[in-house]
């Protein structure tokens, strides 16, 4: 992480990464590298948004350029970006959903040429261990569709306990749909 100082004002910068990853805060221009994958149908069926239009893609790329300078800030949301060519294949991000609970929610999406590559297990986990060692969280926990069994096993390789189903969790355009819930507390890490 780092700090840059503007007017007297200290802000934080997170920037994480890992060997073939890099974590950074989003830039108003990602929104194209953002589109290529959140405007894709197969991205956003287990999702309330999408395929986006290009004006929810900018509006998305806008609020998390928002929530980057909110004091206090309860919403980190990363530009997942593969070393090797700088390109921009996703985003992760933790929520901060009770301070008092000490408990966040951590989800990511990733370019369909990228999934079963280990790209979003590997960022969630930085998201993970940002959220203990940075965040002072207690608990993390993530929710899948019941049928994405992709997303499913990465919250299992991250260490995530399956905690049960959500019953109607999320409204969708078509309706409703469950949600398996899943969570890691400091002291399994």
């Amino acid at each position: 992480m780092k700090l840059k100082r503007e007017n007297r004002e200290v802000t934080l910068i997170v920037e994480m990464e890992t060997d073939r990853l890099y974590l950074r805060e989003f830039q108003e221009d990602d929104w194209g590298a953002v589109h290529k994958y959140a405007s894709l149908e197969q991205v956003s069926r287990n999702q309330p948004w999408g395929p986006n239009t290009i004006e929810e893609t900018k509006a998305f790329v806008e609020e998390a350029l928002a929530d980057s300078k909110k004091t206090p800030r309860t919403r980190y949301i990363f530009a997942i970006v593969l070393k090797e060519h700088q390109e921009l294949i996703g985003a992760v991000e933790i929520n901060i959903r009770s301070t008092a609970n000490k408990s966040g929610e951590i989800g990511y999406i990733v370019n369909p040429d990228y999934w079963g590559k280990g790209v979003a297990t590997e960022a969630a986990s930085m998201m993970i261990d940002f959220g203990f060692n940075e965040l002072g969280l207690h608990r993390i926990y993530a929710t899948c569709a019941p049928e994405n069994e992709g997303s499913q096993k990465v919250l299992e390789k991250l260490g995530m306990r399956f905690e049960g189903r959500m019953r109607d969790h999320i409204l969708l355009k078509e309706g409703c749909r469950d949600s398996n819930l899943f969570s890691i507390l400091a002291e399994d890490k």
